[in-house]
C-alpha cells in the first residue's frame, strides 16, 4: 500500500514543528534559528534501518538515478543497460547524462532477465541498471555476478520495492549504489523525494557535491565561502520533506505486514487458477502489488472490470503501460531499442497488477481472490 493512505496527525505534527522551532526550510546553514536538521536525521535513521552505510536524501527518485549515473562516471556516449519493464524515468535519467540506454527484456519475474545482460555488454557499456519492479526483487546476485566479470558497475534502481529483501538484505542495498523514491504514490512518501545509498565512501562524495552546487560543505569555511572541486545542480530535500520522511520511515514495518497480510490472502484463492508472477529464491516481497497471468481476452476483460467496480483498480498494468514499458517510447528510445522490447510487451499484455490498498482489509482481499478464481 502506499504511505499516503496513512499519513495523519503525526506527519502534521512533525511538519508545524518545523515551525515552531525556527521555521527554518532549507537543509544547510542557519544554525541559529534552527534546533534540527531533519534531511540530515532523514539520511541517519534510513541508514540504520536499512544497515547502508553512506545515505543521501534528494529531490526525487529520477534525480537520485542521474545522481548515482553520474558518482559511477557515465559520461555521454556510455551506454547503460537496463530493463523494458521499469518506469519513463529511469531512461530519462540515461539520457538527461547523455547516455546511450541499452534494452533488455524481462523474464516471468517481470525483471530484468540475467540471460540477455551478455548479448549488449561492449566497450562501451559502463553500468547495468536493474529496476526491482512494483515490489519484487531482480535476480540481482546473478547480475552482480556478471557484472563483475566484465568489471561493469552496477545501479539497483530499487524506487518501488522498499523494504524488500534478497538473501537477507534489503533491496537497494546489494550493488555498487542504490536509489529509492518517496512520491506520493510509493510505500514510503514525502511528497517528492529520493535516497541514495552505497558502501562507497567516493561515491557518496561526490554525489552529496553534486546535487548541492558541487559544495564540499567543508568544516573549516562558513557556506559561503565553501570550498569546490566539481560543479553540481540543485537535487535537495527540503526540511518539510525529510520531517513527513521520518514519520513515515517509522511506519514501514507496519505497511509491510499490513502489505503481506492481503497480498497472501488475495494469493491463496488464486494460486492454482492462474499462473502468478514469479519471485526470485531467498526474495522477500515488499507485497506492494499483486500480479497474475491470464491469456484469454475475455476472462481479462471481466477481472479488469471486476477491479475497477470494486474500487481496487490496476496498477500499472494495464492501466498505466505505456509509461511503464519500453515498447511505448520510440520519443525517447531508438527503433532498435524498441524492436528488443516487443517480447517484454508481449508479456506484460497478459499481466493484471492489483494494487494492495490498507482501506481494503485481508478479508476484502480473500473475497476478492473467491470471485476471481469463478472465472476459470
Amino acid at each position: 500500500m502506499p504511505g499516503f493512505e496513512i499519513i495523519n496527525h503525526k506527519e502534521k505534527k512533525a511538519v508545524n514543528k518545523i515551525f515552531e522551532n525556527g521555521g527554518v526550510l532549507f537543509a544547510h546553514g542557519f544554525e541559529k534559528s534552527r534546533k534540527n536538521f531533519h534531511v540530515r536525521e532523514f539520511e541517519k535513521t534510513f541508514g540504520k534501518k536499512l544497515k547502508s552505510k553512506y545515505n543521501l536524501a534528494v529531490s526525487s527518485g529520477t534525480a537520485a538515478i542521474k545522481i548515482a549515473l553520474k558518482a559511477l562516471g557515465v559520461k555521454p556516449g556510455d551506454e547503460v543497460i537496463t530493463q523494458a519493464f521499469n518506469f519513463i524515468a529511469t531512461i530519462e535519467a540515461i539520457l538527461d547524462v547523455g547516455a546511450i540506454p541499452r534494452i533488455v527484456n524481462i523474464d516471468k519475474s517481470l525483471n530484468m532477465n540475467p540471460e540477455e545482460i551478455k548479448s549488449v555488454i561492449n566497450k562501451k557499456t559502463k553500468v547495468i541498471l536493474p529496476v526491482h519492479m512494483l515490489g519484487v526483487s531482480a535476480e540481482i546476485k546473478e547480475i552482480i555476478k556478471i557484472s563483475k566479470k566484465y568489471k561493469i558497475k552496477v545501479l539497483e534502481d530499487n524506487c518501488e520495492a522498499i523494504g524488500g529483501k534478497y538473501s537477507g538484505k534489503y533491496l537497494g542495498t546489494l550493488a555498487d549504489i542504490g536509489v529509492f523514491s518517496f512520491d506520493f504514490g510509493k510505500t514510503i512518501t514525502t511528497g517528492e523525494g529520493g535516497m541514495i545509498v552505497t558502501k562507497n565512501k567516493k561515491l557518496d562524495k561526490y554525489s552529496r557535491e553534486y546535487h548541492d552546487h558541487g559544495h564540499e560543505n567543508n568544516p573549516k569555511f562558513p557556506r559561503g565561502k565553501d570550498t569546490k572541486t566539481i560543479y553540481g545542480f540543485n537535487y535537495r530535500m527540503t526540511e518539510m520533506q525529510a520531517a513527513v520522511g521520518k514519520v513515515q520511515l517509522s511506519k514501514l514495518k507496519y505497511i509491510l505486514n499490513c502489505n503481506k497480510s492481503r497480498f497472501l490472502s488475495l494469493k491463496k484463492n488464486i494460486a492454482g487458477n492462474f499462473e502468478i508472477r514469479k519471485e526470485p529464491n531467498k526474495s522477500i516481497s515488499s507485497y506492494d502489488t499483486f500480479i497474475f497471468f491470464e491469456e484469454d481476452n475475455k476472462i481479462r476483460s471481466k477481472i479488469i472490470n471486476l477491479l475497477k467496480k470494486e474500487g481496487y483498480g490496476t496498477k500499472n498494468l494495464p492501466d498505466a503501460i505505456e509509461w511503464h514499458c519500453s515498447a511505448f517510447w520510440d520519443h525517447a528510445l531508438s527503433s532498435k531499442e524498441i524492436k528488443k522490447s516487443i517480447k517484454t510487451k508481449e508479456i506484460l499484455k497478459n499481466a493484471i497488477a492489483v494494487p494492495i490498498w490498507l482501506k481494503k482489509t485481508p478479508k476484502e482481499y480473500e473475497n476478492l481472490g473467491k470471485k476471481i478464481k469463478k472465472f476459470k
